[in-house]
């Protein structure tokens, strides 16, 4: 269908020419007529002329915000004769020849200067609605914009003569019989119309006509509905449409409403609607051409006409709406096809729009309650409308958008409450400081402005609504000025409105939806700004967060390009950063659940995408320890769970499936590498990497990769160090146990600095003496652990004095680390305790000597030397039977296959032949297998053998190692027994025998070792010897005591 522009039509009487490419339809008069008004026959009810027109003088040029072209063609159609119109031509030659002229005006174009709000005179609106209560005590001075005058034209409808009852009751009878028959053809349809139109006219002086139409009223919506679907949708060939407008717009003068009130009504103003505006586009020049053919000049005037009719019944439906219940109802219908992908049909209703707003603002008379809800969402499409590619669209819009800042005005006057909102004066006082910085034609050129302006009057529902209705257009905008303008709109809205919205998760939803559907860059930027804007407020801050996190993780590109480019103020960076992580520190506070809360995972993988993008990188900064240790504690909750074993809301993987390579340990991890990174740790980074740290991390070494990270920022970032120090002190006992755990971990590491001499004892060894005192072996680690590096500090020995009978405890521990630890506290304590404690720990000690735990041994050993230098001189005999036992385990385990052990071995025995006054001999510190070195090995046996008599059991002593599981331990004791019968006491061996130890030695001539076996072999020998020589030695000692008492007798 042809879009007919304005250049070649005149101006109708009363209606102000708005910048389109439809007709205008002049609406008839809002005024019933009286009961005593003379009446009209019924021959001249039939041929009225329905729309007619007046000439208007020329009015005073003005600044206008619309184009030239615009206005010259305004002034074009403004110079012509009313009567040459096509709606002229119409009345004349459809519907004959009459004499009445009934005309609706809307506001006269003198309006549009009033855009500049030269804010005056509220009084006069205050006129137009008495029954409203007015609560401003000094409303009178509040500038305001001025009442619009009426046309002059606004005539009342003069009636020449009313019809018979007779002429009443025959148009009756004729429209029942159509109601109850069948309409075949277009003359009958028209009959039937223009009959009903005649009829309606008669409601004002005879009662039983306006019974009889709403008797029918069901009746009459049905047959309209069928005329309306018999119409082709793809064409305009006659004039039942036009005639069902003009019919429905008579009887809406008299109070008759067929489109509003019931389904069957609603569903004829959507036929009706869906039939003019969905006409396919026709292009039609301004001027007809001469040659164009009569049918093509008439199909143009129909179309016109037609068009002019369906404004002008829309226009009538809003004349008296005090409560806006029609015009909520038009938008309704007109609203879906002002967001249309179509051009003809997106103009053609702005047109419509712009029309209907035009005569509201002039007919405005609101009494509450209101009934329209939808002025946010009407501003956000006629905004929008704004920006449109198609000139005519945006200029239609642009003057729509001029009526709807009249009708806001006075609809936002009338609403107004003083105990609710800000002051309407100040809200006016801003709105006219914004349209005095603009021309009106930057105003309207610039749709972003158009929501400065607008922003003042909206309330929080009413922005929601505007936002909402901003998000939605992006799904099926048909061109990309269009996005971009839609992005103009919502960054600017909220940056001037960010503090006034409800509905945020709506809006924040939306926004996540709309995201993969925009390809223009720079509006996705604008809509993540809005997101920016939106978190970075505290009032939303959660909200936004809360909402963002309801997605599957791993983030979609869109959503994490979303999360890597927050673009929030300096000033609120750690304020948004602080409560991104706080909702992953909540996961950790409460006992440990049998499955993982999703938000965890998901503000885990938020981290990661946050630091990568690095847009808050100063955040990061300051909160690096808080960030270090939740996530190291996230990790300690991830080891070893599946996405299988986290708690994921219902329905939020629907359509997809979770990949199997997704863990919530992954996420942790690439999280706290990306916080190294991001805060330049390069180095620390590296020491995990070489060490294995990471690994560490994700297993049972979870601690111990805790301790690696924490000695790495102790040697390489002290000043994150003495901040994370600072953040446990008083944190580290709250959460659950591996939160503790974590945290204790890393803190034990963190005592080693110097900042740790000053911290309160109730927080070092106090704390330190609680957790020794856990039944959790791993806090007891960690306690013994901080004792350790709590030793470092001379200055902290003292009060660690207190906690040795705890260490000392410690030392009959099964778990080797337990162990470990207590002798290296040990070994800087040693010399604070008395000579019992000394005794009473060496006899532990000797214990561990040949103990299978390499470093157990080695340090036992250790610890048995200091022992022995921390004995005083006085004391040396509470621990000599301690020494003297150390003797025959140190001389073999120097013969040890560990070198350590060896060395160790030697060292400490020389330790104990000081302390005992004894110069070993030197083949005792010789490296080499002594049973290799008969020679020295009869030395050394010599040596102690002597030394040792009348002390210890040195042969029994030395027999229990030849069960030792090492083959030189075996093998030297094996050596040793068999040299070491020949120094011990005979007569000792006479007491005990030699059976014992021949049974030992006969074992292990089973072994399967050769040179063990030869050794057992020989030692055997050597016993059996002495054993007989002590025999054949007490029998000759027998006969000389004999003999020399013979002698003497």
């Amino acid at each position: 269908m042809p879009l007919p522009r304005r250049g070649g039509e005149p101006r109708l009487a009363g209606a102000r020419v708005v910048r389109t490419t439809l007709p205008r339809a002049t609406p008839r008069s809002p005024k019933r007529v009286g009961r005593g008004a003379p009446l009209l026959s019924h021959a001249q009810r039939l041929t009225r002329r329905r729309h007619s027109s007046e000439q208007v003088p020329p009015e005073p040029e003005q600044a206008d915000f619309r184009s030239g072209k615009w206005l010259q063609e305004r002034a074009g159609g403004d110079a012509r004769d009313p009567r040459h119109t096509p709606l002229a031509r119409m009345g004349s030659r459809q519907r004959g020849s009459g004499t009445e002229e009934v005309v609706i005006p809307c506001a006269s174009d003198s309006d549009s200067g009033s855009v500049d709000l030269q804010l005056s005179n509220l009084d006069d609106i205050q006129k137009g609605g008495p029954n409203v209560e007015f609560t401003d005590s000094d409303i009178s001075d509040i500038p305001i914009l001025p009442q619009e005058s009426l046309p002059d034209n606004l005539r009342s409808l003069t009636l020449r003569e009313p019809l018979s009852e007779a002429s009443i009751e025959r148009l009756a009878q004729s429209i029942q019989e159509v109601l109850h028959g069948e309409l075949k053809d277009e003359s009958q349809k028209l009959k039937f119309l223009r009959s009903l139109s005649s009829l309606s006219q008669t409601i004002p002086y005879d009662e039983s006509t306006e019974s009889f139409i709403h008797r029918h009223t069901a009746e009459i919506v049905h047959l309209l509905s069928v005329l309306v679907q018999e119409e082709p949708l793809h064409s305009l060939t006659s004039l039942v449409r036009q005639e069902i407008f003009v019919t429905i717009t008579d009887l809406s003068y008299q109070d008759v409403c067929l489109l509003f009130g019931s389904e069957d009504r609603e569903d004829l103003f959507e036929l009706i609607t869906k039939s003019i505006i969905s006409l396919p586009n026709m292009s039609t020049p301004i001027e007809l051409p001469t040659t164009m053919s009569n049918q093509a000049t008439e199909q143009e005037s129909l179309y016109r006409e037609t068009f002019q009719a369906f404004s002008v019944m829309l226009q009538s439906l809003v004349v008296k709406d005090p409560h806006l219940e029609f015009f909520d109802n038009i938008f309704k219908h007109i609203d879906p096809w002002l967001q249309s992908n179509k051009d003809h049909e997106r103009e053609r209703a702005t047109t419509v729009m712009a029309q209907v707003l035009k005569c509201l603002s002039s007919y405005l008379n609101l009494k509450l309650p209101l009934q329209f809800q939808r002025l946010g969402h009407l501003v956000a499409v006629m905004a929008l409308l704004c920006g449109d590619p198609q000139k005519g669209v945006a200029e239609e819009a642009a003057e729509g958008t001029h009526y709807l800042l009249h009708i806001t005005l006075r609809l936002k006057y009338i609403m107004q409450d003083r105990d609710k909102g800000r002051s309407l004066k100040e809200t006016l006082k801003r709105c006219r400081e914004l349209l005095e910085r603009y021309s009106l034609k930057e105003f309207y050129c610039c749709p972003f402005k158009i929501v400065q302006v607008f922003e003042v009057f909206l309330d929080s529902q009413e922005l929601g609504q505007f936002i909402m209705t901003v998000l939605d257009s992006l799904k099926s905008l048909p061109h990309p000025c269009i996005q971009q303008t839609a992005g103009e709109l919502l960054i600017t809205l909220v940056k001037f409105a960010e503090a006034r919205f409800e509905k945020v998760p709506e809006i924040i939803g939306v926004i996540c939806a709309r995201l993969s559907i925009i390809t223009l860059n720079s509006v996705r930027q604008q809509i993540i700004s809005t997101v920016s804007l939106f978190v970075s407020r505290p009032k939303y801050t959660d909200t936004v967060l809360s909402h963002l996190l309801c997605h599957p993780v791993p983030y979609d590109r869109h959503l994490a390009e979303l999360w890597r480019t927050l673009e929030v103020e300096l000033s609120n960076t750690t304020w948004v950063l602080w409560r991104l992580l706080r909702k992953l520190q909540k996961c950790h506070e409460g006992p440990s659940q049998e499955k993982m809360a999703y938000v965890a995972v998901a503000v885990t993988d938020a981290l990661y995408e946050v630091l990568m993008g690095n847009k808050l990188r100063a955040a990061a900064f300051r909160l690096f320890p808080q960030l270090l240790m939740t996530l190291l504690i996230q990790i300690h909750h991830s080891i070893g769970l599946t996405m299988s074993d986290v708690s994921i809301p219902s329905g939020l993987y629907a359509e997809q499936e979770i990949p199997t390579e997704v863990t919530p340990l992954c996420f942790a991890i690439q999280a706290t590498k990306t916080l190294l990174l991001r805060t330049l740790c390069w180095q620390e980074f590296n020491v995990m990497e070489k060490s294995g740290g990471w690994t560490l991390l994700k297993g049972e070494g979870h601690l111990q990769g805790v301790s690696l990270l924490a000695n790495a920022l102790m040697e390489r970032s002290r000043l994150f160090a003495y901040k994370i120090m600072y953040l446990l002190v008083p944190l580290i006992n709250r959460g659950n146990d591996k939160h503790k755990l974590t945290s204790a971990g890393f803190f034990v590491e963190l005592l080693k600095s110097p900042i740790a001499r000053r911290l309160p004892r109730v927080y070092s060894t106090v704390r330190l003496k609680t957790w020794l005192n856990e039944e959790s072996k791993l806090f007891r680690i960690l306690a013994l652990t901080g004792l350790r590096n709590l030793t470092r500090h001379r200055e902290m020995r003292e009060d660690i004095k207190s906690l040795l009978p705890c260490i000392l405890n410690s030392l009959h521990e099964t778990d080797e680390r337990i162990i470990l630890l207590a002798i290296q506290i040990l070994l800087q304590l040693v010399r604070m305790l008395d000579s019992t404690s000394l005794a009473t720990m060496m006899k532990t000690l000797l214990s561990f000597f040949g103990d299978v735990r390499q470093d157990v041994h080695c340090f036992s050993m250790t610890l048995f030397g200091a022992s022995l230098k921390a004995v005083k001189h006085t004391e040396k005999k509470s621990v000599e039977d301690q020494v003297l036992e150390s003797l025959v385990p140190l001389l073999l385990f120097s013969q040890d296959e560990n070198d350590e052990i060896a060395k160790e071995s030697r060292r400490v025995l020389s330790l104990c032949a000081r302390f005992l006054n004894w110069k070993l001999p030197r083949e005792v510190y010789c490296k080499d297998p002594l049973y290799i070195k008969p020679n020295e090995v009869r030395r050394v046996c010599k040596f102690f053998g002597e030394k040792s008599k009348g002390k210890i059991d040195i042969l029994d002593q030395t027999l229990t190692y030849s069960k030792d599981p090492k083959l030189p331990i075996r093998r030297a004791a094996v050596l040793f027994v068999g040299l070491l019968s020949h120094y011990v006491d005979t007569s000792e061996l006479k007491r005990k025998g030699t059976d014992w130890i021949e049974n030992d030695l006969r074992e292990l001539l089973q072994d399967p070792e050769p040179s063990l076996r030869i050794i057992a072999s020989q030692a055997l020998f050597r016993i059996q010897r002495v054993g007989s020589t002590s025999e054949a030695e007490i029998n000759v000692s027998w006969l000389r005591k004999l003999f020399l008492g013979c002698l003497h007798t």
